[in-house]
């Protein structure tokens, strides 16, 4: 950024620069046009300020409308050289001032305007000096092959400038794009190694809680039947963890493509959420009415994720309280996540604060809301507003009702 102003400042010093000479150079060509006037052409005095405005002051637009300027200077250089009789000593008709202008003007065209533009002003400026100038001498720049030729020299010189400058802005673009090719390789880089050392640090622990709560039954004795299926519901959810981590891990590696093992969860995944908290001793009930299968992708991600961090937050700060869902699917997408308080003290802990925010950034992603408070008997309650997304489409079959399904303790 700092480069880019850096070049930014030297460029509006360089044009306000060639803006200053320009108007020095005008100011000179006029101080040298108006006085000479009368020694030129016979033009009378209260108008001789008005001829050498025009044959000098045009090259004030050579940089910002130099088709512009050229095309005032040559119109009225036609016009001088027409109508208004030069002195009978003077064979020129057009000021030297007013030439240079013109050739000024034509290189700046040059620089500046479409190669069509530019060859209409080099044609046009070389009739016209060939024509009035020209007195039919054998010497080249009193032929009317000349000016032509001279002119042909400034256009030609213009253009290899113009074309070094186009080179030189394509190097520093070019050097822009490889500077943005680093810092792209530098953030992959530095995304491989978080996923690294993510995959280095929690999947291996992930791991070996799964391979605990599997073992555990073989390993330690008088294991009892409730015992036995609880940890099987740890193993569960430890191995669903460690897909949704592997699915992270490959967005991390992938340059922002989507993993290609691990697809995202759906609207119609939530009922294994709810089968998850229940393996886990989760006591929950839950009714879903309506299509879940119509709800588009984005949208049911983004519901999948605030059904499970209400769950989760749910267990967290109100164990062995009873939970009870309500998914809804109409126009909209409603759900509702309702628990009693608490059966047991909470565990004190930081999990960062993040999860009622992270929830209301999910709806507000997908152009919904999400509303969380405690209720009045002590409970919590995270209702979420959904659209349908633009991929939904409700059919007007029944309502699909699963009831109320209560877990055992």
């Amino acid at each position: 950024m700092k480069q880019k102003r850096g070049a930014w400042t030297r460029s509006m010093n360089a044009r306000m620069w060639f803006d200053a000479f320009t108007v020095l150079v005008a100011i000179v060509f006029y101080s040298v046009a108006w006085p000479t006037l009368h020694l030129t052409h016979a033009v009378p005095v209260p108008v001789q300020p008005f001829i050498a405005a025009l044959a000098a002051f045009p090259i004030l637009l050579i940089r910002i409308n130099p088709a512009l300027g050229w095309a005032i200077s040559a119109g009225s250089a036609l016009v001088i050289a027409l109508a208004i009789p030069h002195q009978p000593n003077n064979e020129i008709p057009i000021q030297v001032v007013h030439i240079l202008c013109l050739f000024a003007l034509l290189f700046g065209v040059a620089l500046r305007a479409a190669v069509p533009v530019m060859a209409v002003a080099w044609a046009a400026t070389s009739l016209l000096l060939a024509t009035t100038m020209a007195d039919g001498g054998g010497d080249l720049a009193g032929s009317a092959w000349g000016w032509p030729i001279a002119l042909a020299a400034v256009v030609l010189l213009a253009l290899m400038m113009r074309w070094l400058v186009q080179s030189r802005e394509q190097l520093l673009r070019k050097e822009e794009e490889n500077e943005l090719e680093r810092a792209r390789r530098t953030i992959l880089e530095e995304k491989a190694r978080i996923a690294r050392d993510l995959h280095d640090v929690v999947a291996h622990h992930m791991s070996l809680v799964v391979v605990q709560a599997q073992t555990a039954p073989y390993r330690v004795e008088g294991v009892t039947p409730a015992a036995r299926a609880e940890f099987e519901s740890i193993g569960a959810t430890a191995r669903e963890a460690l897909n949704e981590i592997r699915g992270m891990l490959g967005v991390l590696r992938s340059d922002g493509q989507l993993p290609e093992h691990a697809p995202q969860p759906k609207a119609t995944d939530v009922l294994g959420l709810f089968e998850g908290a229940r393996r886990a001793g989760v006591h929950i009930d839950w009714t879903i009415d309506g299509p879940l299968d119509a709800v588009s992708e984005t949208t049911g991600l983004a519901l999948y994720r605030i059904v499970q961090e209400s769950l989760s937050n749910a267990s967290r700060h109100a164990p062995g309280a009873p939970v009870q869902v309500v998914i809804s699917c109409g126009v909209d997408v409603h759900s509702s996540v309702v628990n009693a308080p608490g059966a047991v003290p909470a565990k004190q802990g930081d999990n960062g604060g993040h999860g009622i925010a992270g929830m209301r950034a999910r709806a507000l992603a997908v152009g919904g809301e999400v509303t969380a408070g405690a209720r009045s008997d002590g409970g919590f309650e995270v209702r979420a507003r959904l659209p349908l997304g633009p991929a939904a489409d409700l059919s007007p079959d029944p309502a699909i009702a699963l009831g109320s399904m209560i877990a055992d303790r």
